[in-house]
């Protein structure tokens, strides 16, 4: 397999603080983003980047003062999803995915994200 780099992208992260250093506007943008390069304003962040050298995962967490905890259970419920499937295309492994799924499940009937079985008739 070919590795040679052929192309580059710049991903840009501004992060507004306040007096205390406490998040207050956030916004990204990509320079091949196809809907565009202008910065789109968001309320929170997890970037998580595993380091080739120390195989240790290095993580930035932020979420602006105005962030609701509603926002914040379906940021992590959509985010937990989402982990979840890239898991799975990662490895392949489906019996760790699916037990992973129905954690999200869980969060998200606890979070009355989704709707819990026995409120649903």
């Amino acid at each position: 397999m070919n590795s040679k780099v052929k192309k580059t992208s710049e991903i840009t992260i501004k992060v507004g603080l306040d007096e205390n250093n406490m998040p207050i506007a956030m916004d990204w943008a990509a320079s091949d983003n196809p809907a565009g390069k202008t910065p789109q304003a968001v309320k929170g962040m997890l970037l998580s980047l595993f380091s080739e050298r120390q195989k240790e995962t290095l993580k930035i967490d932020l979420w602006t003062k105005d962030m609701q905890v509603q926002e914040m259970d379906r940021f992590v419920y959509q985010t937990l999803r989402g982990m979840a499937d890239t898991y799975f295309k990662a490895t392949q492994n489906k019996e760790m995915a699916n037990a992973l799924q129905q954690f999200v499940f869980y969060f998200g009937q606890q979070t009355n994200i989704i709707p819990k079985q026995e409120d649903v008739k």
